[in-house]
């Protein structure tokens, strides 16, 4: 594991982060000797059946830490601006958090870095890891970059690529990715502390896209719904990239089955829709050019399990 180097380790950092994605950079952060003076994280969440509030794994790890904790409702209320002023950062770092006003990102005298999960500029948004595999992407990577007013268009610190395979999913993607991420965020702050990297704009990079750039909007509920009159290959990959979480789903008797890995043939004797089962050991669904082969599913009501052993519980109408 990298270490901070001496210059690192004199810098002020205030870390901003929620979900398990953004531990790892804090862990990483913390082992390798940086001096971590607050968290920022999401307030805590009433969740479960009793609606007990839940904090962040973010929040988690810094309390077991003994790392001050910042959580505010908005970020630009006067009292957490002063709070996270007093704290005298000299930089910020943002991972998996919400968007920040200009106040706050500008506050440190370095400003605030943030690792994104794509190679920008490609794949800005909130689902990255999601949309690179749903559009059949064999590469993508994590960036770190400045912020800047317009949400993931700052310019670009240092780029580092991951290759995806074809049976790779996005929850098998995101746990390389954040130990890949927290490698490259500690290995950004080093040469900034040291003044040994120059930031690249964007726009630089957009030339050798041609100007092209693919998005990585929210996943919605219409999102996740699969439309069988596609290609095989297009479901196959819907499937991986909103695996394990939110699922991609389809109907089955009037029930939404979420489907969480399948396999794929490509053969014209396929309708669009169709389901084919010999109730014991498959179950398939019709594409326009070929089957996709369900391996392990959850129907509505039901635990998540393979298809043989919802076979064995289920009777087709």
């Amino acid at each position: 594991m990298q270490q901070a180097n001496d210059a690192l380790k004199k810098w002020r950092i205030i870390f901003m982060g929620t979900p398990e994605f953004a531990v790892a950079s804090l862990d990483a952060l913390y082992r390798a000797g940086c001096h971590i003076v607050a968290v920022v994280t999401a307030p805590d969440k009433p969740a479960g059946r009793g609606m007990t509030l839940q904090q962040s794994p973010v929040k988690t790890y810094a309390v077991q830490h003994r790392i001050p904790v910042l959580q505010p409702t908005k970020l630009k209320d006067p009292l957490f601006l002063e709070s996270l002023s007093e704290y005298k950062a000299d930089i910020q770092v943002v991972v998996a958090f919400r968007m920040l006003p200009e106040l706050v990102w500008s506050m440190p005298p370095h400003g605030t870095i943030n690792l994104h999960g794509s190679l920008l500029p490609q794949y800005r948004g909130a689902a990255p890891i999601n949309w690179a595999i749903i559009n059949g992407e064999t590469e993508t990577g994590v960036t770190t970059f400045q912020l800047a007013h317009e949400i993931d268009t700052g310019n670009i610190l240092l780029h580092r690529k991951i290759p995806i395979t074809e049976d790779m999913n996005a929850g098998a993607l995101h746990d390389q990715m954040k130990l890949i991420g927290a490698d490259v965020l500690l290995e950004t702050l080093n040469l900034l502390a040291q003044g040994s990297i120059k930031a690249k704009p964007q726009d630089e990079l957009l030339q050798v896209h041609q100007g092209v750039l693919k998005h990585a909007p929210k996943i919605f509920t219409e999102t996740c719904q699969i439309n069988w009159h596609k290609p095989v290959d297009e479901v196959y990959n819907l499937v991986r990239g909103l695996s394990p979480y939110p699922a991609a789903f389809t109907e089955l008797n009037g029930k939404k089955l979420k489907i969480f890995s399948a396999k794929k043939s490509l053969t014209q004797s396929a309708k669009p829709g169709n389901i084919d089962t010999d109730r014991k050991t498959y179950l398939r669904f019709g594409c326009t050019d070929g089957w996709l082969e369900l391996t392990e599913l959850q129907l509505e009501g039901k635990k998540r399990m393979s298809v043989p052993e919802f076979l064995r519980g289920y009777r087709f109408e």
